[in-house]
């Protein structure tokens, strides 16, 4: 596999965290409006999503970097000459997945901190 298919592989991927948050997002668009009436400013119930969101994300990264740490372990034991730990490769698609699942819980976050808390609560 190329490079170039595995970028398109990649991003491709990275599509579904956003939609998936924007959907949760929109399931607590009531909560947020209660929260803004109640007189909570947007950058709180922004800073509130984002929170989620990254908190999630890092758990999820926590989990993938230990199995991944195990299971390169595992193929060290194979002899295909595969490194057991690379970590400029571990920590980079850390990082990477940690930068796109805060965008991710931003972007939602922003479009729910504009939301007018009388129309939100008005809807049922």
């Amino acid at each position: 596999m190329g490079g170039g298919s595995r970028v398109l592989w990649a991003s491709a991927g990275e599509r579904w965290p956003l939609r998936r948050v924007a959907y949760l997002v929109s399931q607590r668009s009531r909560e947020v409006g209660i929260r803004m009436a109640l007189g909570a400013t947007s950058s709180q119930v922004t800073g509130m999503i984002v929170r989620q969101g990254l908190r999630l994300a890092g758990t999820g990264t926590l989990l993938g970097l230990l199995l991944a740490g195990g299971t390169s372990q595992a193929l060290a034991l194979l002899p295909f000459g595969v490194p057991t730990f690379d970590a400029f490769a571990f920590f980079g698609v850390a990082a990477g997945t940690l930068s796109v699942a805060a965008l991710a819980s931003w972007i939602p976050a922003m479009r729910a901190s504009r939301v007018q808390p009388a129309i939100t609560l008005h809807q049922d």
